[in-house]
């Protein structure tokens, strides 16, 4: 019995002894005096956050000495009485510094600053603060502005100063604005369009023709002499290709020269080297423009000549020197008369109207080519 007390007891001291061991242990780690671990180590002592506070805006407290509600601070005409709006003081708001200012009752404090930002016109501007007569200003809008429109006169209003006599307003009338065009000038007659006085186009590819020919010739002004004789774009011609000289210079019109030209270098002069082995040097015209009827016969209708749609051949002159006179030739000029045959011939694929020695009287030593235009687009070779 007694040693199963003994037992007991011994195991209570140990449970005693153990929890006292633990304790101190605890109590050492914790840095309270307790047992410090090897190595000395300096216990840190944990810094709770410390938060500054800005003071405060200064309270302005109302006056004291006032008779009544109504002799506070503010203006009496802003509407009633006022009280002192102080600034927020507390640590999270960022005006806690501003300066507090009275204001009034009923003003709305939302309208006193929104027209601040730029741009903001629509919000109530008010003018004169800080005197005793503040106004609402206003300012016109856009669509009033645009409605209104520009005036083509602008009034400047003078600054009127204190104690001085009012000028008249100065009136500056809008000058009116000179507007300067840029017009070519065309000196080549064949680039002048035909609006500013230059050819057609039918007129300036006849010259195109004329000149891959090799004719030479130059443009003259318009001819006209009357109703029924005229020009209305002549040249005149002085060779030929291959330089056959026009003796005078002829002054036709565009097409009856392109005709002759083609002429004179598929036909008269592969003839003339096919008969006589020799080139033409020359052409002797009798009658190029002329104002004047036909065979100029009074009242008989207007020539091609009158015109310059014709032209009238006398001679041909050879560059061996021979001449050929256009009438009818002798009985044994046979190489005359071959050649004479074959311009008569061959010429009438070129032009409308052919007349020569044996048509008629008036054409006995000469040839007469025109381009006479016909309704029944019949060609005259006599």
């Amino acid at each position: 019995m007694m040693s199963c007390v003994s037992g007991v007891l011994r195991a209570r001291l140990l449970s005693t002894c153990l929890a006292l061991s633990a304790g101190l242990a605890i109590a050492g780690c914790s840095g309270e005096g307790g047992l410090v671990p090897p190595g000395e180590v300096l216990a840190v002592g944990q810094v709770s956050p410390v938060m500054l506070v800005e003071p405060s805006a200064p309270f302005i407290p109302a006056p004291t000495d006032l008779a009544g509600p109504a002799d506070l601070v503010g203006p009496a005409d802003l509407g009633g009485p006022t009280e002192i709006a102080l600034a927020p003081s507390a640590p999270d708001m960022p005006g806690q510094n501003v300066l507090a200012y009275p204001v009034s009752d009923g003003v709305d404090m939302t309208q006193m600053t929104s027209a601040l930002p730029e741009g903001r016109v629509d919000q109530p501007v008010v003018t004169g603060i800080g005197t005793d007569t503040p106004q609402l200003a206003s300012v016109p809008s856009f669509e009033e502005l645009e409605a209104a429109g520009t005036p083509d006169t602008v009034r400047i209003e003078p600054v009127r100063q204190p104690l001085q006599a009012s000028p008249e307003p100065q009136v500056v009338e809008k000058k009116p604005r000179l507007l300067a065009g840029l017009l070519p000038r065309f000196s080549n007659p064949l680039s002048k369009p035909k609006w500013a006085g230059g050819m057609p186009a039918s007129e300036k590819a006849c010259r195109k023709r004329l000149k891959r020919l090799g004719v030479t010739y130059r443009d003259l002004p318009p001819i006209s002499n009357g109703r029924k004789c005229g020009i209305p774009y002549p040249v005149e011609v002085t060779k030929l290709s291959g330089g056959i000289e026009i003796k005078p210079a002829a002054k036709l019109n565009c097409q009856i020269t392109d005709a002759f030209a083609r002429w004179v270098k598929k036909e008269l002069a592969p003839a003339a080297r096919v008969r006589y082995v020799s080139g033409v040097r020359s052409i002797h015209q009798m009658s190029a423009y002329s104002c004047r009827t036909m065979n100029s016969k009074r009242g008989a209708p207007m020539s091609e000549h009158s015109k310059g749609n014709a032209i009238d051949i006398g001679k041909i002159t050879l560059n061996n020197g021979q001449a050929i006179k256009v009438r009818k030739p002798g009985l044994f000029s046979f190489r005359e008369k071959s050649l004479l045959n074959s311009i008569r011939a061959d010429s009438c694929k070129y032009f409308t109207t052919v007349l020569g020695p044996g048509s008629d009287v008036h054409h006995r030593d000469h040839f007469h080519f025109d381009l006479r235009t016909r309704k029944t687009s019949y060609r005259h070779c006599d």
